[in-house]
């Protein structure tokens, strides 16, 4: 049974703009597998970020794509390049895999826009290997319903000016896709993943979740393609 928010956003759903700026008529997009499913995804690839990186680039150009996509709800082995997602023991939480937003891959510097108008909850600069890295979360309502945005692995140059409770508009220019140095020493991608109740967390949320709460997490964070509504075209 589908939520209040998931009931509103596809409602919605055409009137949201592009969160990067995407041509369904000309543009291609990749469905990116990050499972254990994907043979290609050896130890030492995604353990070394120059050499994961490259792959992307080559996949992408490979596809002629000028995005790739996907990974909501997927149990990905990418995070066991970093022990930020592993257990911290028997009273801690569980080893982290199950992804809770879509990724979009692309150049370091793509433009993130916002695709419906709302204010900065907050931000943050997460600085461990693995994370986010520069992130920016927005909180927006819609119909009475309450609900936030997340925005990871961003250029750190955009948090500069940024400030908790600032109105940004519709389409008006966010961010940018930031570089490996800077956004937890990744690719250069978005993590895009909405958040309906973000509890006492502030420029920060659980993008990532162990397979025993997953059911938890996704309740709480619907299909981000709600928004984007990009895969229709992978």
């Amino acid at each position: 049974m589908k939520s209040q928010l998931e009931n509103v956003l596809k409602k919605n759903q055409t009137g949201f703009r592009s969160v990067v700026d995407f041509n369904a008529t000309t543009d291609k997009l990749l469905l990116l597998d990050f499972t254990s499913a994907n043979k290609e995804l050896t130890t030492e690839l995604i353990a070394d970020t120059a050499k994961f990186s490259q792959h992307i680039s080559n996949k992408l150009s490979a596809a002629h794509a000028t995005y790739g996509i996907g990974g909501y709800g997927e149990d990905r082995i990418l995070y066991q390049r970093s022990n930020h997602f592993e257990s911290t023991g028997l009273s801690g939480t569980p080893t982290r895999s199950i992804h809770l937003g879509i990724d979009i891959w692309g150049p370091a510097g793509t433009k993130v826009f916002v695709p419906i108008g709302g204010t900065v909850h907050s931000f943050a600069y997460n600085d461990n290997f693995g994370d986010y890295g520069a992130t920016i979360i927005l909180q927006h309502q819609l119909e009475t319903v309450v609900f936030h945005t997340l925005y990871g692995h961003l250029s750190i140059a955009d948090l500069v000016n940024m400030q908790e409770g600032k109105y940004i508009s519709r389409g008006e220019l966010l961010a940018h896709f930031g570089e490996s140095k800077e956004n937890g020493d990744w690719p250069p991608h978005l993590h895009f993943q909405i958040i309906q109740d973000m509890r006492v967390s502030k420029g920060d949320y659980p993008g990532v979740c162990a397979i025993s709460e997953k059911e938890k997490y996704l309740n709480n964070c619907p299909d981000a393609d709600l928004i984007l509504n990009m895969m229709q075209y992978v």
